[in-house]
């Protein structure tokens, strides 16, 4: 049964993309979706999700189009935008892309912020998906995103990392009445994985890795603790990714 993994990074050093291909094909996963990595220090990125704070880095959103051209459609290019920069750098780029990912994690801008907005109408227009990454801080909650995605009822959203830490419940909870927000199951335990398919439905989740900083292994391994079926298998690690992405199977 083939496997998309729907949220991967790429870190800006030589042989990045040939790492990620390796990992996949001992993982034997087909295809991925990646966005750039690299943008924040990880030792800062920590501290700021404790402390707050933010930087205003661009992402190396060249670097993963590069890597995704030279992969023979195997792997998805995401744009990173940066909500410190035009919104006009991703409408001027994002055809080339397939989603964009937004980061209040990285970048600390809210979601309520029109800066975020602005991009979201891009997405709008783009026909992309809008992979997005909460944290617990005013305006950058999971509560933050329902509202937003209230006011864009056409894009469909998805939260990274089954929320906020790994057992996030209450995330799963609040997104279950908003149709147009799908879940990304990198990070969050097992037990929140199994509620987020028996709230949600297979068919609004999403396997994801969030290589290379888990690796994809411990990720597959939480699907088979939990004992998933293969019908619910199949479109959680498969069709409900190429559905969204508007891609053709190979």
């Amino acid at each position: 049964m083939p496997v998309f993994d729907f949220h991967t990074r790429l870190a800006p050093r030589p042989g990045a993309a040939d790492r990620l291909l390796a990992v996949l094909d001992d993982c034997k996963i087909d295809r991925a979706a990646v966005a750039a990595g690299g943008t924040i220090d990880l030792r800062q990125l920590s501290r700021q999700l404790v402390e707050g704070g933010h930087v205003e880095t661009n992402a190396d959103n060249d670097a993963v189009l590069a890597a995704c051209n030279a992969s023979g459609g195997r792997l998805v290019p995401f744009f990173f935008a940066n909500p410190h920069r035009p919104a006009s750098d991703y409408a001027e780029r994002g055809e080339r892309f397939q989603g964009v990912e937004i980061s209040p994690a990285v970048h600390g801008v809210r979601l309520t912020d029109p800066r975020t907005a602005a991009l979201i109408a891009e997405a709008e227009r783009l026909g992309h998906p809008v992979y997005l990454v909460c944290i617990a801080r005013p305006g950058c909650d999971v509560a933050a995103l329902v509202d937003l995605a209230r006011q864009f009822p056409a894009v469909t959203f998805v939260l990274g990392h089954t929320g906020i830490g790994n057992i996030d419940y209450h995330a799963v909870a609040l997104i279950t009445p908003v149709p147009n927000i799908v879940l990304e199951t990198s990070g969050g335990y097992s037990g929140v994985l199994r509620d987020a398919i028996d709230r949600l439905g297979d068919g609004r989740v999403l396997f994801g890795s969030e290589f290379p900083l888990q690796h994809p292994s411990v990720e597959l391994a939480k699907y088979q603790a939990i004992q998933i079926t293969p019908a619910e298998w199949e479109r959680v690690a498969w069709d409900n990714a190429i559905r969204l992405l508007k891609l053709s199977t190979p």
